[in-house]
């Protein structure tokens, strides 16, 4: 049954078309898991074919990816992407001939309607109702319609005559499945259903086409016995000729015969590949299924190895051969790339207007005709010599050294060129440190720059985009380096110092006018000792005007600022001020300062300085080892015990000792000891007291035991000590 009878079948018993769908899914996996590479096996339906997977073949490119060199024509067979099923959507075509199986689509149309879906039987005939059997088998589509219009006539009177008002037409709606074979030289050989719409194309590519050794150019299309088309299939893949795509018929046979003569082309050409040759094919031929050659082919010669009844013979074939040249099988052609050199080329480079590679021909075979057509020399030409650089026979290079300013006006002899001579003419900068000169200081663009003579100093600060608002036009100084050849130099100074006076306006002092620059000079540019930009403090909290203020001059102080400010406002607290500079705290008992402007805790403002004065603060905090850290209203006739006892006193790990205070403005005190007796810092408003932690301390702490034993060994050692100074004396 076809895959339609199935389904139609299935339909009638109750099943759904989903489960068909999930049923034909199912099977067609299991099919292909189960299918040998080599099984004739095939799924067909009426408007479908499902391909066995064909196996990867190696030598399937038209490329030479592998040691074993590709057979042409393989991967037309081989590539997953590409398909030659039949398009079962056109028109059926004009030479279609019916068979068992078809089925056939009937529209009456016009003043009578009516459909009839009729399918050839196995003896030719189609049944439509009320009518005699119609025998069609073997009709193409417009023989049979005209038959069936005929038998139609009997029960539709005039159908397609003009002014009858009824028509039909027939087309074919569904096609029939046919068996073909392939045989001989193919990769899975066997019977295979497909569509009646199938070409010789769709059957090749069903079996996976020639084997190794199969044919690509032999292949027969056998029907009752009879050759009905010998097929090459160069003429599809070299000129896209489908000539011999003929259509199959039920029962055809593919016959793929052993390959001829085959010949492998390999090196420069297109397509190195094996190729299938014919008897009356020559060389040429060959070139043309690789391609031709690519562009650095070397097509004098063209290499042979060619087996013999003992061994291996070796032929140079000539471009002029390559026409008559007959190929035997096995023979291996290699075509060689061209060499890496010229034959007639000479190079000039240097100081000339248009240096390059020229060809050595009539009219340029010396060194001055070389010139001339590089345009000649450019003005900065080192005429003193030049180098040829030539090969010699053995490939070595040698140097030839000439005068070019004596070539030039004729005073030697022109000088033959040779293939692959290089031509060098120096320029005179070239053969020079790069000269510069530098400028550095109180000018807008300082570095280096190029040095060209004639350049003076009022040139190199006007490229310097001139002074800078510090620079002092009076402390100019240049800075320039004495050779050692120079016989003048006599305390063997290493390098001379000027000084110039130059205004803004780049006019410099009439006694040093026309001052030139010498290359590697250096020019400084002093900073005027007067300048300064201008620099700016803040003064922010319990002040009359806060922000920020401009320091006038260097000898503003802290008390200055507050003056500047508008003094301190009632609620202000300058024993809690803070003084900040460079981001960290300068502790400053402000109180004291107003008291004593003349001190020295009345500091010089800086640029960047910061003073904060608080609000009067009411609290004490206590932090640390107290049994109850706590802030606590400040009270003028509480000491440091007072407040040690509003947080609960100390903890066990409370270092006592080393209790202190650390006051609003930053300052800190502690706590003294003498002998037994302990003085406390005074509690000031907004202050910190702290008391640290003994757990650090203890770890190096000796215990009782240990001091102990520390001492009983001092006593020893000190008793000895007088024993020995008592046995001296």
């Amino acid at each position: 049954m076809s895959e339609s009878q199935i389904k139609e079948a299935m339909l009638l018993k109750g099943y759904s078309s989903a489960q068909f769908d999930t049923l034909q899914e199912r099977f067609t996996k299991k099919y292909f898991n189960n299918l040998q590479p080599n099984s004739p096996k095939e799924i067909s339906s009426n408007r479908q074919i499902i391909k066995p997977a064909i196996p990867f073949v190696k030598n399937d490119s038209f490329e030479h990816h592998s040691s074993k060199p590709a057979i042409f024509g393989a991967s037309l067979f081989t590539q997953n992407n590409l398909s030659f099923e039949p398009d079962l959507r056109i028109a059926t075509p004009k030479n279609y001939q019916l068979g068992p199986d078809d089925e056939l689509n009937i529209d009456i149309f016009g003043n009578a309607l009516d459909n009839y879906k009729v399918k050839i039987s196995p003896e030719g005939t189609i049944k439509i109702l009320n009518l005699a059997p119609i025998y069609i088998n073997g009709l193409s589509i417009e023989t049979a319609s005209e038959r069936i219009i005929k038998h139609l006539r009997q029960l539709y009177q005039g159908i397609n005559l003009p002014q009858s008002g009824v028509s039909a037409q027939i087309t074919l709606s569904n096609v029939r499945s046919i068996k073909v074979t392939l045989t001989g030289e193919v990769n899975r050989p066997g019977t295979y259903t497909i569509s009646s719409l199938a070409s010789v194309f769709n059957a090749l590519y069903l079996s996976g086409g020639p084997s190794e050794n199969g044919s690509f150019r032999n292949i027969r299309v056998i029907r009752n016995n009879k050759i009905v088309r010998i097929i090459d299939l160069y003429d599809f893949l070299l000129r896209a000729d489908q000539k011999d795509n003929i259509r199959l018929q039920d029962q055809d046979v593919i016959r793929i015969a052993d390959y001829g003569t085959r010949v492998e082309i390999t090196g420069e050409v297109k397509r190195p590949m094996i190729f299938e040759v014919k008897s009356t094919e020559n060389l040429k031929e060959i070139l043309r299924f690789a391609g031709g050659f690519t562009d650095k082919a070397y097509t004098n010669l063209i290499s042979l190895k060619r087996n013999t009844a003992t061994g291996l013979k070796l032929f140079n074939i000539t471009e002029n051969e390559v026409l008559n040249f007959m190929p035997k099988n096995g023979d291996k052609y290699t075509v060689g790339a061209i060499l890496d050199r010229y034959e007639n080329r000479v190079q000039i480079k240097g100081a000339v207007f248009r240096a390059g590679e020229y060809a050595l021909e009539t009219g340029l075979i010396t060194v001055k005709e070389l010139i001339k057509k590089a345009e000649g020399l450019k003005e900065e030409a080192f005429l003193n010599r030049a180098t040829i650089t030539r090969k010699q026979e053995n490939n070595e290079p040698i140097i030839i050294a000439f005068d070019v300013g004596k070539l030039i006006r004729n005073e030697i002899s022109d000088i033959p060129l040779q293939r692959e001579d290089i031509v060098e003419i120096s320029s005179i900068p070239s053969l020079q440190e790069k000269r510069t000169v530098s400028i550095y200081g109180e000018v807008n663009k300082t570095g280096v720059f190029d040095f060209v003579e004639g350049l003076t100093i009022e040139d190199l600060i006007l490229f310097a985009k001139g002074f800078t608002d510090a620079a002092s036009n009076t402390e100019i100084e240049l800075s320039r380096r004495i050779l050692d050849n120079d016989s003048s130099n006599i305390n063997h100074e290493q390098v001379k110092i000027f000084t110039f006076k130059i205004d803004r306006n780049l006019k410099i002092s009439p006694e040093n006018s026309g001052f030139k620059l010498q290359a590697f000079d250096r020019i400084y540019v002093r900073k005027s000792p007067n300048y300064a930009v201008q620099k700016s403090v803040r003064i922010d909290g319990e002040v009359n005007f806060s922000g920020v203020y401009t320091i006038k001059d260097k000898s503003q102080r802290i008390t200055d600022l507050i003056h500047l400010a508008g003094g301190l406002k009632k609620e202000a607290f300058p024993k809690g001020a803070k003084f900040i500079r460079d981001s960290s705290v300068l502790a400053i008992d402000l109180a004291y300062i107003l008291q004593n402007p003349n001190s020295s805790d009345n500091l010089l403002l800086r640029d960047g300085d910061h003073l904060e004065i608080p609000r009067t603060l009411e609290t004490i905090k206590l932090s640390g080892e107290f049994l109850n850290p706590v802030a606590v209203t400040f009270r003028q006739h509480l000491n440091v015990k007072d407040y040690i006892r509003q947080a609960g006193g100390f903890t066990e790990k409370a270092n006592k000792r080393k209790l202190y205070i650390k006051y609003a403005n930053g300052i800190s005190d502690k706590i003294r000891t003498f002998l037994f007796f302990h003085t406390y810092p005074k509690v000031e408003q907004g202050a910190e007291i702290i008391v640290p932690s003994l757990q650090n301390e203890n770890v190096h702490k000796l215990s009782t035991g240990e001091r102990i034993a520390l001492v009983g060994a001092i006593t020893s050692v000190s008793y000895l000590l007088v024993n020995i100074s008592n046995n001296l004396k």
